[in-house]
């Protein structure tokens, strides 16, 4: 059942898309829309099987349903390989999604031995090198066996040529080390491994994802020993510039901004997120405030100044609420009301964490998850409007409020790596490393470990 709503519901936005896209001479961004050169480089060897390989097409299929196919979206290529690799689909042979699939459902297994090297060296003669338009260029090979000849130059002159190759390698017969030699780093982003290929269907959302991150956050924020695709908002709206007074915060290293309401921090959405925003990510922010009337602490408006996502602080009622588009209605706002919530009104630093999925909004204050809530299928946002941080609900006053961090981060899994490190006040111990925060022990505000602690197991 939940299986045949998801199809409705692909199918609803299908439908209203073209509507949608045009509505008040306005175009929405989102994964669909975000321009690319995408490949994917099949196994067709011996050892995948015509039957294996019609589930292959079955995916195929089922990621492109994913994307508008078309000059100034993404464009699709397919090459499979044995001995040798055959081109099955050219990049920008086609304008519509639908005779794309069309083409993928034709494709005839080959059968024979894995040349993977040969493969993606072709990929980069025949599809990427040949492509006159200048931007995100992304490989997926898929495999079952190790390669039978060299692929670990041929993909290193790939990755140099800013060509993204993701490595998925299928059942017992794989070896680990050649997949991380073809993918991107880190093989935990861009390596996957599933035990057949009945299995690949469970990945699908996850392909679905990393593939958007990459078209539509181009950008990436240093995260203590990695990057990490993503917004950096307050680097986006220029704060540094725009905010004269600087802020240490006590018992940390970290530094922060004094916001006026002297000060506006608005800036054109689409140069901020020209691409719109992935269907998962993690919010992230680090505040404190005295205001006790409702203001959204971060909004992206439309041209005629209705909020498309907001996250506000409703004063009076001593609430959370998150504001994002819906396929229903437009827009869906989500109050977190939770006791916990009433914390952020102590005049205090504390941390905002949102870990939004297609499916879910859950809400984390200090690194305790609050409350969960679902959400309706949301649709892209229009760039053409403002992007704005430390407004009155409603308003264009700003808001006086010291702010330390405002990030997006493009991967959900950062919600489970992020650190509260820059927050003093909770009685924790704080050690540098190479991972950046440090250990976190003991919150005396409820006498519990906080999750993730170092100490936990050894207490």
């Amino acid at each position: 059942m939940a299986q045949l709503l998801r199809l409705f519901q692909t199918l609803l936005i299908l439908l209203l898309r073209d509507y949608i896209s045009a509505e008040d001479g306005e175009t929405r961004a989102s994964c669909r829309t975000a321009p690319a050169d995408l490949v994917f480089i099949l196994d067709g060897s011996y050892s995948v099987g015509p039957e294996n390989f019609e589930i292959i097409k079955s995916w195929l299929v089922n990621i492109t349903r994913n994307f508008d196919i078309g000059p100034k979206f993404i464009q699709v290529g397919v090459v499979q390989y044995s001995d040798y690799p055959v081109l099955e689909i050219p990049l920008g042979t086609h304008e519509s999604t639908e005779n794309l699939i069309k083409e993928m459902e034709s494709i005839h297994y080959l059968g024979g031995n894995t040349k993977t090297g040969r493969a993606i060296q072709f990929a980069y003669d025949h599809l990427f090198a040949k492509s006159s338009r200048f931007l995100t260029k992304i490989a997926v090979v898929l495999t079952d066996g190790k390669s039978q000849d060299e692929v670990k130059d041929v993909a290193a002159e790939a990755r140099k040529n800013k060509i993204t190759l993701f490595a998925i390698g299928v059942g017992s017969e794989i070896e680990e080390d050649e997949l991380k030699a073809i993918a991107n780093k880190p093989s935990s982003t861009y390596v996957f491994y599933v035990e057949d290929y009945i299995a690949i269907s469970r990945i699908k959302e996850v392909i679905k994802q990393k593939l958007c991150e990459e078209s539509v956050c181009p950008t990436r924020i240093p995260v203590a020993a990695r990057d990490e695709k993503g917004f950096d908002i307050l680097v986006g709206l220029g704060v540094k510039k725009r905010v004269k007074k600087r802020i240490q915060i006590p018992t940390t290293n970290a530094k922060a901004y004094e916001v006026t309401s002297r000060v506006d921090l608005s800036e054109l959405t689409r140069n901020v997120f020209p691409e719109g925003l992935p269907p998962s990510y993690v919010f992230v922010s680090t505040q404190r405030f005295k205001v006790k009337k409702t203001w959204d602490l971060w909004r992206v408006l439309s041209l005629d100044k209705r909020p498309q996502i907001a996250v506000t602080i409703n004063g009076e009622e001593k609430t959370l609420s998150f504001t994002t588009t819906s396929l229903i209605n437009g827009t869906q706002v989500i109050t977190f009301a939770a006791p916990r919530v009433k914390t952020l009104f102590d005049e205090g630093w504390h941390q905002i964490r949102l870990l939004v999925t297609e499916d879910f909004v859950t809400l984390y204050i200090d690194d305790q998850e609050i409350e969960t809530k679902p959400l309706h299928p949301v649709l892209g946002i229009y760039i053409s409007g403002l992007t704005q941080i430390g407004k009155y609900s409603g308003k264009e006053e700003t808001v006086q409020f010291d702010i330390q961090k405002l990030r997006i981060y493009c991967d959900p899994e950062q919600n489970n790596r992020e650190t509260v490190c820059e927050i003093p006040g909770f009685g924790w111990i704080l050690l540098q490393s190479e991972w950046g925060c440090a250990v976190r022990f003991l919150d005396h505000t409820n006498g519990s470990f906080l999750k993730g602690s170092w100490f936990e197991g050894l207490i």
